[in-house]
């Protein structure tokens, strides 16, 4: 089990410290990338906004992120069994 330590990351603005056994540099990619999503929604969101609309932004977009990537997993996969299902068939036929 990896050893936990205090780490400090910058998100939209604001010092978050929490304790972790993740890899730090992991973490702090995890952090750029929230950070590289809060920058694209531009200069006035992040004028007007504050940090936790902006991390609730974010979030949202990362839910939703997430729900395509699994939504297309599954479709591979349903895509890649009915393939697999087929080829069987088509074997089975050729040796009856």
């Amino acid at each position: 089990m990896a050893e936990k330590r205090t780490v400090t990351l910058e998100i939209a603005g604001a010092k978050y410290r929490m304790t972790s056994d993740a890899d730090e540099s992991h973490l702090a990619r995890l952090a750029e990338m929230i950070n590289e999503r809060i920058d694209a929604l531009g200069p006035k969101a992040q004028r007007t906004a504050t940090p936790a609309q902006l991390l609730a932004v974010v979030a949202l977009g990362l839910a939703d992120d997430l729900l395509s990537a699994e939504r297309r997993r599954r479709d591979v996969e349903d895509a890649t069994r009915s393939a697999v299902q087929e080829a069987i068939a088509r074997i089975d036929q050729r040796l009856g």
